[in-house]
């Protein structure tokens, strides 16, 4: 038989309405909620689960509505958010999510425990624990269908412990004289010196969490597209209406004082008790068995996205489909928890962590609804004030409960996604971030241009286009390419066909290696192929259509070698670059020696404007300015700048004084004069690694390969586009 034919599925009731309803009715029900009604009145007390059930429904709702457009995963929350945000922000957030919902499971055994020692005192707490413990591994063991099946029985006699708690109106002498506002008398732990609003919120709150018990369960269930919002939005409506009910009923049975005082009014005054008791009991190892339940399905989520260590050992299953490895580790980390024997300081924590998932959940459905992408098709839509709603309200709540342990938990998140960052994970789903940037990059670039219709010289980066014939012009180049750009600089090579296959094939094999080397240093890298007879029209026509584009590239990058075949094609290029305003830097490597140490960079200026220090205008220098800077920056090296005496504008002390402080060179940037007839003979005794000219219009590339030859040194020639300046 196939396996998967054996693995038992669950429909909303089992799987979903079921653990998130138990889980939310839980143990504050029965012995705080009375004291929430004593401390805020009947008015308050509504406020404070309205406030709170505005943001678990919310929560509730972001959930129902991604989980109806997408084919959620294992994981629950885990699968939803790595879907929308990538596998990095869901492992930072499933990872303690997992560790709270294991360690959850020791807080509640110690609730169980507590009401079971009113009943056999004589034992000892330790070996109560132990007790709980094996019960709630043995019924989840077994398997998660027998452990649903229990969830029935407690449901039972939760509701017959309601029933009982508003029985005891009939037997009970009533309260009318309802205090609507309380005074917020505090609770006995702190001597009655007084509470708050959102103290005594912040003892609520939890009650109404566990909107992710039914989530957990996702890939368990036969159709969770259906089966969650469906049960999640029921669970938590039902929860709310008993909740907001039996603050009237707290209120009947007894008055304000007793209900601070006394936490037990809701056992002592009910119909029966013992069912009510049954009813506190039930809660706790409900939520012990759903979180116990829930827990190993995360883990086994985040192994098979081989996000932690030992994924392949977490990520199996046995023959009925369960997570037995992962069962096995979450019991590790409860019976850690168990041996904690006080969870009161990090209980904090495991709510902060709850709220951040919740908060993600929202803050993905908000990013979802804003991209208004055409897969964005839930069958259950919501306003887009409802996740704004859940992810605030949820954010607010963490530094309202404690800000310290608040922020702590943010930092620890972060820790975690760094961690994963560095992993380099790999999804074959894919995710939404690459259409969020998309629309951040949309947004950004219709801003700029309604701020400055042209490109401004100051957010000048190196964006070039370097058109390619062989893989050889790459070779003889690539350390200089990178070095130009790195680190936020941007590549587009131009593949154009030249008619010979057996080159073409190489370059179509050589290309994305290239590529993936570039994007493995974070440089911005696309390629593209085009087919044309004639190398200088192809890149023609590809300059004037990349003209309409936002994001085009600054500058063209050409490297030239002896043979001459392309000569021409190259001052065709330089003329229709110029026409585009385009840069263009041209690079002629001296073929014995190339960038030899990669250290020095001689820049020689010429031809400055006569009014440069006035206007700011360097006429074709700042490009070439600039490339030095870069230069020296990426290869740690020194510059030496030539600046010739071709005219009275810059020839005094004074004038390079001004010109270092208007670039801003490095420190130790030596600047020189020199005279434009020794200028030759200096190329030829000049020691340096690279020479930065300016691309003349008299030149030839004939001329140019002779300086490089002439130098026994590289060279790049610049010709600006006129969108830099170096003097900004």
């Amino acid at each position: 038989m196939d396996k998967t034919n054996e693995i038992k599925k669950f429909g909303m009731m089992a799987g979903v309405f079921t653990p998130t309803f138990l889980t939310v009715l839980g143990v504050i029900m029965y012995i705080r909620h009375p004291w929430v009604v004593g401390n805020a009145g009947v008015m308050g007390a509504l406020l404070i689960i309205v406030v709170a059930v505005s943001i678990t429904l919310s929560t509730a709702l972001s959930l129902s509505s991604i989980t109806t457009n997408i084919r959620i995963g294992s994981g629950g929350a885990f699968s939803l958010i790595s879907q929308s945000l990538g596998l990095e922000i869901g492992g930072a957030i499933g990872i303690p999510f997992f560790f709270s919902q294991a360690i959850a499971v020791a807080m509640y055994i110690f609730g169980f425990r507590e009401g079971l020692q009113s009943i056999l005192p004589e034992f000892s707490p330790l070996l109560l624990d132990i007790f709980v413990f094996i019960l709630v591994m043995a019924i989840a063991f077994i398997s998660t269908s027998f452990a649903f099946k229990i969830q029935y029985v407690i449901m039972a006699i939760i509701i017959l412990s309601i029933a009982s708690i508003v029985g005891g109106l009939f037997i009970t002498e009533l309260n009318y004289d309802f205090v609507w506002f309380g005074d917020y008398p505090g609770s006995k732990e702190n001597n009655f010196e007084g509470s708050s609003f959102w103290l005594v919120f912040a003892v609520f709150f939890p009650a109404v969490t566990g909107v992710m018990a039914g989530a957990n369960m996702s890939g368990d269930l036969e159709n969770p597209r259906k089966s969650i919002p469906r049960g999640t939005i029921t669970a938590v409506i039902i929860s709310t209406l008993v909740y907001m009910a039996l603050v009237f009923v707290a209120a009947l049975l007894a008055t304000p004082k007793e209900l601070v005082e006394n936490y037990n009014v809701f056992i002592d005054k009910s119909y029966y008790a013992p069912i009510v008791l049954a009813g506190l009991l039930g809660a706790t190892l409900s939520s012990a068995l759903g979180s116990f339940v829930g827990a190993p399905r995360i883990l086994l989520a985040l192994g098979e996205k081989r996000i932690l260590p030992k994924s392949e050992f977490l990520a199996k299953t046995n023959k009925k489909g369960e997570p037995f490895n992962a069962m096995i580790i979450t019991a590790i980390i409860v019976l850690v928890g168990l041996s904690l024997r006080d969870l009161n300081t990090i209980a904090p924590l495991i709510t902060m962590f709850f709220m951040i998932t919740y908060a993600m959940v929202n803050v993905v459905a908000l990013i979802e609804q804003s991209l208004s992408l055409p897969s964005f098709r839930p069958t259950l839509k919501i306003p887009i004030a409802v996740p704004l709603i859940g992810a605030f309200g949820s954010l607010t709540v963490m530094f309202i409960i404690n800000a310290a342990i608040a922020l702590a938990s943010l930092i620890l998140i972060v820790f975690f996604y760094y961690y994963l960052v560095k992993k380099k994970l790999k999804s074959d789903a894919g995710d939404s971030r690459s259409g969020l940037f998309t629309a951040l990059a949309a947004w950004a670039t219709k801003k700029t241009t309604e701020l400055s219709p042209t490109r401004e010289v100051r957010s000048w980066r190196p964006d070039l286009l370097i058109p390619v014939t062989a893989p050889k012009e790459i070779r003889r180049s690539f350390k200089l390419i990178e070095s130009i750009v790195a680190p936020k600089g941007s590549i587009k090579f131009l593949a154009v066909s030249n008619l010979n296959k057996d080159i073409e094939d190489k370059l179509i094999n050589f290309l994305p290696e290239v590529i993936r080397r570039l994007k493995s240093k974070n440089i911005a890298t696309s390629y593209t192929y085009v087919s044309g007879n004639d190398f200088a029209e192809s890149i023609k026509i590809s300059m004037q259509s990349l003209n309409a584009a936002f994001f085009k590239p600054n500058t063209v990058f050409l490297s030239v070698s002896g043979d001459g075949r392309f000569n021409e094609s190259y001052m065709n290029i330089i003329e229709i670059a110029r026409q585009n305003r385009y840069g263009v830097l041209l690079y002629v490597p001296f073929e014995n020696v190339g960038l030899s140490l990669e250290k020095d960079i001689t820049l020689w200026l010429k031809d400055f404007s006569p009014a440069w220090k006035t206007n700011y205008d360097l006429s074709n220098n700042d490009l070439s300015v600039l490339i030095a800077l870069l230069l020296q920056k990426n290869w740690e090296g020194n510059i030496s700048v030539r600046l010739a005496r071709d005219n009275q504008s810059n020839s005094s002390e004074k004038d390079i004084s001004v010109l270092n402080d208007l670039v801003r060179f490095p420190i130790h940037t030596k600047i020189e004069h020199y005279s434009l007839h020794d200028e030759l003979e200096l190329l030829t005794t000049n020691r340096t690694d690279l020479n930065i000219l300016p691309l003349r219009p008299d030149l030839s590339i004939e001329d140019m390969i002779k300086v490089a030859e002439f130098s026994r040194t590289s060279a790049i020639f610049c010709m600006d586009s006129f969108s830099e300046n170096a003097l900004v």
